[in-house]
C-alpha cells in the first residue's frame, strides 16, 4: 500500500507565492510518475505539473513560467513552488503518483490540500 502526504496550502494574497509537498511512502518499488493536480469550485480535475520521467515535466499552459515542480528522490518527495499566484489558482490541490509496488502498479491520490488566492 502507498500513502501520499501533502502539505503547505493555505491562504495567499494575489501576487504571493506558496510551496506545496508531496511525500510518498509505503511498499514502493519505483515510482514512475509523480506530480500535482487541482480542482476548483464546480470544475474537472487538471493537471498542474508533474514529473512523467526521472527528468521530464509537463506544466499546464496556465500555470508555465510561474510554478515550479522540483524532487528528492531520496525522500520520495516532489515540491511545487507557487509564485506570482492569482485568484483563479485558488482550488483543491491534489498529489498523484503512478508506483510499481512488489506485486504491482497503480496511481495513488493524496487528501488533497486546499489554496486560496485573494483579490
Amino acid at each position: 500500500q502507498v500513502q501520499l502526504v501533502e502539505s503547505g496550502g493555505g491562504l495567499v494574497q494575489t501576487g504571493g507565492s506558496l510551496r506545496l509537498s508531496c511525500a510518498a511512502s509505503g511498499s514502493i518499488f519505483k515510482i514512475n510518475a509523480m506530480g500535482w493536480y487541482r480542482q476548483a469550485p464546480g470544475k474537472q480535475r487538471e493537471l498542474v505539473a508533474v514529473f512523467t520521467g526521472a527528468l521530464s515535466t509537463n506544466y499546464a499552459d496556465s500555470v508555465k513560467g510561474r510554478f515550479t515542480i522540483s524532487r528528492d528522490n531520496a525522500k520520495n518527495t516532489v515540491y511545487l513552488q507557487m509564485n506570482s499566484l492569482k485568484p483563479e489558482d485558488t482550488a483543491v490541490y491534489y498529489c498523484n503518483a503512478h508506483v510499481t509496488t512488489r506485486g504491482s502498479s497503480g496511481a495513488y491520490w493524496g487528501q488533497g490540500t486546499q489554496v486560496t488566492v485573494s483579490s
